[in-house]
């Protein structure tokens, strides 16, 4: 569908006015008689094109009947727009799903692959293998201190509490002064 708007070279909600005189404008600018033989004809084209929008665009039924038409072009012109994006992106979220598919079926093939039937060690070695080719050596950061420092607390004041519980505070004595690795590690500070 023609875009008559375009073609008189106005905005969609000109007036009559101004429609009549960019149509005037026009056709002057592109009258047959002032273009050579090899260019008349596209100025004839031009010249049918100008007359066929203004006789639309001019008559107020006429023009509401092409909003209407231009409107339900755009809005299926959008619509496949939209068709297609939504299809490039399931389409991208399929190749990637492949990829993740096929990576993990190459790990697997090469974990597999270790000395006798199954191997802890090759597998752990291929572990670190994979995991340090696919991304830098990541280091701590503050958020990761603050971490470690939060569980440390949380885990010495449920001691804590469990050592004033006296249901739970036998097994806390014992735990603590019975057992041979806390009395090793007592043993150190106490010296």
């Amino acid at each position: 569908m023609k875009n008559y708007y375009e073609i008189l070279e106005v905005n969609e909600h000109a007036s009559k006015e101004i429609i009549e005189k960019a149509y005037r404008t026009l056709v002057k600018r592109y009258h047959p008689d002032l273009y050579s033989s090899t260019q008349k004809k596209l100025a004839e084209q031009k010249l049918m094109d100008l007359n066929e929008a203004y006789d639309v665009l001019s008559d107020d039924f006429l023009r509401r009947q092409y909003d209407r038409e231009l409107r339900k072009e755009q809005e299926s012109i959008n619509s496949k727009d939209i068709q297609n994006e939504n299809r490039n992106i399931r389409n991208t979220f399929f190749q990637n799903q492949k990829k993740n598919r096929e990576e993990k079926v190459e790990f697997n093939n090469s974990t597999n692959n270790t000395v006798g039937t199954f191997s802890i060690i090759g597998m752990l070695k291929d572990l670190i293998v994979q995991k340090f080719k696919s991304r830098e050596k990541r280091k701590l950061n503050k958020t990761d201190f603050l971490a470690i420092g939060l569980t440390v607390v949380i885990v010495v004041l449920i001691g804590v509490v469990l050592w004033f519980i006296p249901f739970t505070n036998g097994w806390m004595r014992q735990l603590l002064f019975e057992n041979p690795l806390f009395n090793f590690i007592g043993g150190l500070f106490s010296r």
